[in-house]
């Protein structure tokens, strides 16, 4: 199993695999009012390869999970990132992938010079990675959504707490990624992780 950089070659599997994980109709739900129009940030943008697969080999090996980040902008100007979706294959739901890609991804960020995260997500999951409610009790989403689920982050402490305002979709002006030192760059983006297989769950 390979963690990396989601790559162009890829859009194909992801869209199957959204539309498999969330349905046809997740494009109307509120947070992807914040993606329409906006590419999402290539250097956070990951996926789970499984070179293993039956019927799968290392020359084309099968994406089983993805994650994706954008970038957004508050009321006020604040900057920030947007997690979502993630989406993993259900035969390899109990693997563990998804908290993998969490971590690797949210390593990326913080080496990256960024300041914080926002997503919308169950909160029981997502507080074992720091998400909690109080960094964005001052923002608010373009659309319906139950606010227990609408989280933050901070990398660094207090760079949400004068954010405030309703979010929106970042200017396509503004580079969706921060100048970064050629040595945050290399720390952020060495290698790939390659994990031992997981056991995949049987589907019925």
């Amino acid at each position: 199993m390979i963690l990396t950089t989601e790559l162009p070659a890829h859009a194909g599997a992801i869209e199957r695999l959204l539309d498999t994980a969330f349905g046809p109709k997740r494009k109307a739900k509120t947070v992807y009012r914040l993606r329409r129009g906006v590419a999402p940030v290539a250097d956070l943008c990951m996926v789970a390869l499984d070179e293993e697969a039956p019927g799968y080999s290392a020359a084309q090996p099968r994406l089983v999970a993805s994650i994706r980040y954008w970038p957004v902008m508050a009321a006020d100007g604040t900057m920030t990132l947007m997690l979502g979706p993630i989406a993993v294959a259900e035969d390899y739901r109990s693997a563990g992938l998804g908290g993998q890609l969490i971590r690797a991804s949210l390593a990326r960020a913080e080496a990256l010079g960024y300041a914080s995260v926002l997503l919308v997500g169950d909160a029981p999951y997502y507080n074992r990675f720091g998400f909690t409610r109080q960094p964005v009790l001052g923002l608010k989403l373009p659309g319906p959504v139950e606010l227990d689920r609408f989280l933050g982050l901070e990398f660094i402490p207090g760079s949400l707490s004068n954010a405030h305002g309703m979010l929106g979709r970042a200017p396509v002006t503004r580079t969706a990624v921060p100048a970064a030192t050629t040595a945050e760059t290399a720390a952020a983006e060495t290698g790939v992780a390659k994990l031992a297989r997981p056991r995949r769950r049987a589907v019925r």
